[in-house]
């Protein structure tokens, strides 16, 4: 309804800068729109930068304003603005499902409290976290990438560009491809959450062919496995060294990547299973070995899909599986900032962590499995965004007699890191950290994978 410009796309009464007033169109854009996705029963919602705005005076922007119009209190740009545009937007079209609000430039707690009482006067209303001022709202948004360990009892969402760019860019060709995306939906589906992908339109309102061509590619794949991502929730396992999994009900959508070699697709689950079956063939049937505590699939030679195939597990109960290793695991670090606790590492919270105390670029944390346990997976969760460039080197060790001996070593990104290694078995493991750019060593979730 109005990015970082300021321009609105509806018909707004406390300015002037809107497509009615600014345009040879002259009409509202939002109300065709919502009329239509009504007509077809689609959610529908806006989009609302309610912080950045580099057309009124006052508004916010991240870099220095670079033009004398824009300076001016951004407190009277929030009640002669944006307050009353959140209002128009939220009362002219009926009931909206969702407000995204976006950037929170210079959005302090009582900036963004005058937002809230125009929210609670529409209770279904879903709103994101980037209203600003410490208020979480309804949905966790990252950025451009997926969060190693989603965010359990947060709804969330990842929103990402199919190349590079937000809008539309003649020379941007870094297009990912349509197996690249099918796979990020199943790991964001795996995970708990949704995949808002754009699509940045040409000036003549048209969707650039590489991006059909990407579209076309994951609704043909959707349209046999869709069952195995719409009203799913998050996969019960830690980790699955083959893929993924989804679950409804009483059915295991296992999402495998790397087909068996030996044909034989082994799940840690001790419920029992009922039947087994190929989601491309639903009229297959496959054979199920079964222990005490795992499930073993037997898989026809050749995998159905060539980028991800679903064989769906009926099964009775709830899934009862081994939770991560270190879940609920005390541990000890070389240096813990007053603000931090290590034991925010193992309790399953990714918005919460542990940092090193003020100055230390350097730190280890230790952790004790209370047995020897088969690892052979670390998921490490960060709290920065990719462009910040943030990169944090580590070394893992596990502890054999009174040496440490390192297994592997790596650099994340600073959004996280995921990664399988030759498996080791051991009771205590430590991460050694060197933090990003000379800062303090900083991570929010540390969890070992056992494998089978």
């Amino acid at each position: 309804s109005k990015h970082h410009d300021g321009f609105g796309l509806f018909d707004s009464k406390v300015t002037d800068w809107d497509v009615v007033d600014a345009t040879p169109y002259g009409k509202d854009l939002l109300k065709p729109l919502v009329e239509a996705a009504r007509k077809e029963g689609i959610k529908i919602g806006f989009y609302y930068s309610q912080a950045q705005d580099w057309t009124h005076p006052g508004g916010g922007a991240y870099k220095p304003k670079w033009d004398s119009a824009q300076n001016g209190s951004m407190d009277d740009y929030i009640d002669r603005i944006a307050v009353p545009q959140v209002k128009e937007i939220l009362s002219n079209y009926g009931e909206l499902d969702i407000l995204w609000w976006d950037t929170p430039v210079g959005m302090t707690k009582e900036r963004a409290e005058k937002f809230l009482p125009i929210v609670a006067e529409h209770p279904r209303l879903i709103t994101n976290n980037r209203l600003g001022g410490g208020y979480s709202g309804d949905s966790e948004t990252p950025e451009q990438f997926i969060p190693a360990t989603g965010f359990p009892g947060r709804n969330w969402e990842v929103c990402m560009t199919m190349n590079d760019t937000w809008g539309y860019k003649s020379y941007d060709d870094n297009w990912k491809s349509g197996k690249d995306l099918i796979l990020k939906l199943s790991e964001i589906v795996s995970k708990g959450g949704n995949f808002l992908l754009n699509v940045g339109p040409t000036s003549l309102g048209e969707i650039p062919q590489p991006s059909i061509d990407r579209l076309k590619q994951v609704g043909e794949w959707m349209k046999i496995n869709s069952e195995a991502i719409y009203a799913t929730k998050a996969s019960p396992f830690p980790y699955l060294p083959w893929g993924r999994a989804s679950l409804k009900d009483q059915k295991l959508y296992l999402h495998v990547i790397d087909w068996p070699a030996d044909g034989f697709l082994k799940l840690p689950l001790t419920n029992k299973a009922v039947a087994a079956y190929l989601l491309a063939d639903k009229e297959s049937t496959l054979e199920i070995l079964q222990t005490d505590q795992h499930v073993e699939i037997k898989l026809p030679a050749n995998a159905p899909d060539s980028i991800l195939s679903i064989v769906v597990l009926e099964f009775e109960g709830s899934p009862e599986v081994l939770p991560a290793p270190t879940i609920g695991k005390q541990g000890m670090a070389s240096s813990v900032d007053t603000s931090a606790s290590v034991a925010n590492l193992f309790d399953g919270n990714p918005l919460k962590g542990w940092k090193a105390a003020p100055g230390e670029n350097k730190s280890w944390i230790e952790v004790d499995l209370g047995e020897d346990v088969k690892i052979g997976n670390i998921s490490l969760s960060e709290p920065w965004h990719p462009w910040d460039n943030h990169g944090q080197e580590f070394q893992l060790q596990v502890k054999d007699g009174e040496k440490w001996i390192t297994v592997l070593e790596g650099k994340t990104n600073g959004t996280g890191h995921v990664q399988d290694f030759a498996s080791v078995t051991g009771r205590y493991f430590r991460l050694n950290i060197t933090g990003a750019k000379g800062e303090v060593a900083v991570i929010n979730e540390w969890i070992l994978n056992r494998v089978l």
